[in-house]
């Protein structure tokens, strides 16, 4: 386990498993960064080589205080940094799974995912549909995030069009449980556990929770069909690392994880299960060669209900029934060679497939349904990339170049339509398509002292979803038609930023502009009737700033994102032209303070601001403003022993997280208070 007292990352730079003489000389390293909190931070078990200084050309941040359990969610600590966007406002207890896309900088878009998601360097993205499965992580003990604004650097690989949110597991010598009670008969038990075991280390997490829930339609709409929506959610992961001979290690991990949710009717049930494993080989000296090799595979199982609920909200009958099997495969290398003392070469190679279907059941007479659809493909992309990073961070100049270039694939997909009882209906079969794709980065930054200017241009793309190729789904009286000749979204972006760190003392404003072609979206045909189409383009341009000041035991940080996106549309989209994505609010900020020492009392406070915005492509249904305030205490009363109260939107404010046709408002979590203990043994 090392411990690092600075830099960019402790966290993006993992260096744990290392033999002791490394870890011994590892020590001793001074890691140049920016905006990451001085708090010491321990880092190990995330299987990565040491991260290059090459990010910090573009706009950053290091998340830390990520301790989970007693009622913390991963994605809604996400929510703390403006300008991450989740496609609801709703976060895993409530949204429906396929909601949970994430994106950054006013890229708009659907339920999938125009961010990449990594956990220790492995794409989290679900196969079939590109949203991201948050409550699994909820189960990992989490060093922190990194969250990096804009294009992809061309190392990260497809789909990172507006940034990568890295998520970095972390290994210890010893363990760590907690239990919590909430709101409407909440509990929420969570334990993680490390073993030094030789050369090696083992470690275990888990987590269990559940809760009744609350009625997710608006007071004053809901009818005698509306009712809590509970939730029951855990996870299981088993992580080892041994020594391989001198600076070398290998490294694996697998992890289960369970998710089931109601929407708050009958016939509206989901559940997702997901079973992931990884193995990596790491060398991983200091300052001479250094390589990876990584393989993976994600399976999983999502099922969902739907529900058609009358006018009067006082009948509901099932709508549809759908099951989502999918498998994800991958494989990485990287190969960094030392050049006069230091590594700022980084050549490499990538490899992922995707498969999977969706069986459904619809038509349905009384609770009988009367016609099936299948539909689905596979996908495969191979890259390769090159970067090169000249400075070390610290005062002076710093520039970094990469490339990458992928080949691929999308195999012959499927769409098959027949009555239960009788004939098929459709048996579609759409050929297989092929492409090159290119992606890369030019950055530079200048640091005197405490100030620093830095300036990138990057290229980026994404590959449609077999979601969005070949799945047509309804909600309510709305069809929406899939389209399996979908093009590749494909970014253009740029930024200019200034930072300021004078040690108690941080500042960071960036301004920003991209370009984004041929942009999947849900466009309105006629009424209730839209179609997946590619735009001509979404324009976003704003500006992101920071600051962050150290207040004796304290830290108080602010964040604001200004976000002006607009369509650019033509042909039969031609009607949003000149209109705001939708699910993309133009003002969006947070103010934090946390308490930074290792005192007998903590806690924190998070006030968190989103604007209004449309639901809609066309903005006729538009989601009101709010502001939350979260908090916490925590009194140590042993060593060992400490006791927590917390609560999310102690305002109680209303959270439009969606409105239908209707104008049936949807709300995200209410006040919700939370009390337990943890114990570190």
């Amino acid at each position: 386990m090392i411990r690092l007292l600075t830099g960019v990352a402790a966290l993006a730079l993992p260096v744990a498993a290392m033999s002791e003489e490394t870890e011994k000389e590892a020590t001793e390293i001074i890691i140049p960064a920016r905006f990451v909190p001085r708090e010491e931070i321990v880092v190990s078990g995330s299987g990565m080589l040491r991260a290059p200084d090459s990010d910090l050309v573009q706009s950053s941040a290091v998340l830390v205080d990520l301790a989970p359990g007693l009622g913390a969610r991963v994605e809604n600590r996400l929510r703390d940094e403006a300008g991450i966007v989740q496609f609801r406002r709703s976060d895993g207890r409530s949204a429906h799974p396929t909601s949970q896309g994430v994106t950054l900088r006013g890229l708009g878009g659907n339920a999938s995912s125009r961010a990449l998601v990594t956990l220790d360097g492995i794409p989290q993205a679900d196969p079939f549909g590109g949203w991201v499965a948050w409550s699994a992580y909820d189960a990992i003990n989490l060093g922190g995030m990194v969250v990096a604004r804009g294009g992809g650097s061309g190392v990260d690989g497809p789909g990172a069009l507006a940034g990568t949110i890295g998520l970095y597991s972390t290994m210890t010598d010893g363990g760590e449980a907690s239990l919590a009670y909430g709101s409407r008969d909440g509990w929420d038990a969570s334990a993680s556990a490390g073993r030094n075991i030789g050369n090696g280390q083992v470690a275990v997490d888990g987590r269990y929770s559940r809760g009744d829930g609350f009625i997710p339609v608006a007071k004053g709409q809901r009818g005698s069909v509306d009712r809590a929506a509970p939730y029951e959610q855990g996870g299981l992961g088993l992580r080892v690392r041994f020594d391989a001979g001198d600076d070398s290690r290998i490294e694996a991990s697998v992890r289960g994880f369970a998710d089931r949710r109601d929407r708050g009717t009958d016939f509206s049930a989901s559940k997702v299960d997901g079973v992931d494993a990884s193995v990596r080989f790491v060398h991983d000296p200091v300052a001479t060669t250094q390589w990876l090799a990584l393989a993976y595979i994600q399976l999983r199982d999502f099922e969902s209900g739907f529900a058609s609920v009358a006018a009067g909200r006082n009948s509901v009958a099932p709508a549809l029934f759908q099951r989502v099997p999918a498998t994800g495969l991958g494989a990485r290398f990287e190969f960094r060679p030392a050049i006069a003392g230091a590594n700022p070469l980084r050549i490499g190679a990538d490899w992922r497939r995707t498969t999977g279907r969706t069986e459904e059941d619809f038509f349905f007479t009384g609770v009988v349904p009367g016609r099936h659809r299948s539909a689905g493909g596979s996908s495969d992309t191979v890259g390769a990339f090159a970067e090169f990073t000249s400075g070390d961070g610290d005062d002076g100049l710093l520039w970094t170049l990469s490339g990458r270039v992928d080949r691929w694939w999308l195999g012959e997909g499927y769409r098959l339509e027949r009555n239960i009882a009788g004939p098929v209906i459709t048996d579609l079969r759409f050929a297989s398509r092929q492409g090159w794709e290119g992606s890369g980065r030019a950055g530079v930054r200048w640091t005197s002292g405490a100030f620093s200017l830095r300036a990138a241009g990057y290229r980026g793309w994404r590959l449609p979803t077999l979601n969005e190729l070949y799945r047509p789904f309804r909600v309510g009286a709305e069809v929406t038609t899939a389209n399996e000749m979908l093009k590749p979204e494909r970014l253009w972006g740029g930024e200019v930023g200034v930072d300021w760190d004078s040690g108690d003392t941080r500042l960071s404003a960036t301004l920003f502009a991209n370009h984004l072609t041929n942009a999947i979206a849900n466009v309105t045909l006629a009424p209730n009737l839209n179609q997946r189409k590619n735009l001509d383009a979404i324009d976003s341009k704003g500006v992101e700033v920071s600051a962050e000041q150290r207040i004796g035991p304290a830290t108080l940080r602010a964040t604001y994102a200004l976000t002006d996106a607009k369509v650019d549309a033509s042909g039969g989209a031609a009607t949003l032209d000149g209109r705001r994505p939708a699910q993309i609010a133009k003002h969006g900020g947070s103010v934090s303070l946390r308490s930074n020492t290792s005192g007998p009392v903590g806690g924190f406070a998070t006030l968190r601001y989103v604007g209004k915005q449309n639901e809609d492509d066309l903005g006729l249904l538009v989601l009101d403003d709010a502001l939350t305030l979260d908090a916490g205490l925590s009194w140590q009363i042993a060593a060992a022993v400490s006791v927590e109260a917390r609560g999310e939107n102690l305002f109680d404010e209303l959270v439009p997280a969606a409105i239908s046709s209707a104008g049936i408002v949807e709300r995200a979590t209410p006040r919700t208070l939370w009390v337990g203990a943890r114990v570190s043994f």
